[in-house]
């Protein structure tokens, strides 16, 4: 059988979804979404060799496998059924299509990361996020465009424009921390410094910024600093459990919680708390993970308890991200709370949680757009960083517009204070929404 014709077998025969191969065949119809190409010997040795999501993401981005079109339309055939892992009598029709050359292995792509040392140490985490960061900052701002801000915006209408977008987020992050002129904000994991340039400019806060990504702190001081605001807002190079000033008015903590840890969740959470001033706001926006409900049996009740007992350990069994491409390629060491445990955890540090949003919806939208921006300005894009890495940042943000479209991924804000003898400093109905 031709090897288009395996693959695309292999893949359930999408409609929407052609397969060419190098060896000539072609399979599918005739006018495809999006076409799987099979460009090497080596993306069917890679499959062979390690089936599922970690042989198809090391054939990707090596470029031995490939999609020309909507890359959403192939991604959504693994979110059907999970990733395609040939059975034993595929994977024998793929050495026979192949050669018995596939059988031998190749070295993974250099672009993924092998880290190394005590997970969630502050060498690791530092290694971990220089990973993901430490890039290109022109590789950000081609992605990101000229927000330069690594999170969710919040849109007006669908198609809204990405800089407004993300404008609208940061001023609905400072209403609801409710800061005022002269008040100090701290901004755990501030990515570039836009959030604090936004609250100085508009609010007339003195911030400070942290982060222990190298490039964006150097990025993030020159911009703060072009914006005529270098008295007002200072950007460090430091760890959060470094953190020993005097307690600030507000913080924000934007895309921060997925590189913390269950482990080090109560540490970070107290180190926040203590840099509270009583009557302070605390929020923290960040990419969450589902409840996993279990069946009504005996079974599916030992599961829950033993998720809940683990999680309560500290255990990294339930936010672990269960991702190849993500672990290997993306965020190493990430991981994803569901939101009732980050809020029960912020409880036992003695805040009170006073409201949670969930903006889902948004974040395909922003993740759409950055796509867009990715492909507009590939070749671009490729001179920056290479072409194993612009196709890593392709195929993630596609997965990832997908994930949050079908509830398996979400983000929420959370807003919490920290009480002042009870008194909480809210407004008795508040209303945090941009004009």
């Amino acid at each position: 059988m031709p090897l288009a014709q395996l693959v695309h077998d292999l893949l359930g025969r999408p409609p929407a979804v052609a397969v060419t191969a190098y060896d000539g065949s072609r399979a599918g119809g005739a006018d495809p979404r999006a076409t799987v190409q099979v460009r090497s010997p080596d993306a069917v040795r890679r499959v062979v060799r390690r089936p599922g999501q970690l042989g198809l993401a090391r054939a990707f981005v090596a470029g031995d496998l490939d999609v020309d079109g909507d890359l959403e339309t192939v991604l959504a055939v693994g979110f059907a059924g999970g990733p395609p892992r040939p059975a034993p009598s595929a994977v024998v029709e793929l050495v026979r299509a192949a050669g018995p050359e596939v059988l031998r292995p190749l070295p993974p792509p250099p672009e993924e990361a092998r880290l190394r040392g005590v997970l969630h140490s502050r060498r690791r985490d530092a290694d971990a996020v220089s990973h993901h960061y430490d890039v290109s900052n022109e590789f950000y701002r081609l992605v990101l465009g000229p927000a330069m801000t690594y999170s969710c915006a919040v849109f007006d209408r669908p198609d809204g424009d990405l800089t407004a977008a993300q404008e609208r987020k940061h001023e609905l992050v400072c209403r609801k921390l409710g800061v005022r002129p002269g008040d100090r904000l701290l901004d755990v994991g501030c990515g570039w410094g836009s959030m604090l340039i936004h609250a100085a400019r508009h609010h007339g806060v003195r911030g400070v910024g942290i982060t222990i990504s190298a490039r964006q702190a150097e990025l993030a001081a020159k911009r703060v600093a072009e914006a005529g605001l270098a008295d007002r807002v200072e950007i460090r190079l430091q760890d959060y459990r470094d953190l020993d000033d005097e307690p600030f008015d507000a913080i924000c903590s934007i895309g921060m919680l997925e590189h913390v840890g269950r482990a080090r969740m109560p540490l970070y959470n107290r180190v926040l708390y203590d840099r509270l001033r009583p009557g302070g706001r605390l929020l923290n926006h960040g990419i969450c993970r589902p409840g996993l409900p279990q069946p009504r049996t005996r079974r599916g009740e030992a599961v829950a308890l033993a998720r809940r007992l683990a999680t309560a350990a500290g255990s990294r069994w339930t936010s672990r991200i269960d991702s190849a491409l993500m672990d290997r390629y993306v965020f190493p060491d990430g991981e994803l709370h569901e939101l009732g445990t980050l809020i029960s955890l912020m409880a036992e540090t003695g805040f009170e949680v006073r409201h949670v949003e969930g903006l889902r919806e948004h974040y395909v939208l922003t993740l759409r757009s950055w796509v867009r921006n990715l492909e507009q300005g590939w070749d671009e894009a490729v001179s920056m960083v290479g072409s194993g890495r612009a196709r890593i940042w392709r195929l993630y943000m596609s997965a990832s517009a997908l994930g949050f479209e079908t509830a398996s991924l979400q983000v929420h804000q959370i807003l919490a204070v920290r009480p002042d003898r009870g008194r909480s400093g809210m407004p008795l109905r508040p209303r945090f929404e941009p004009d």
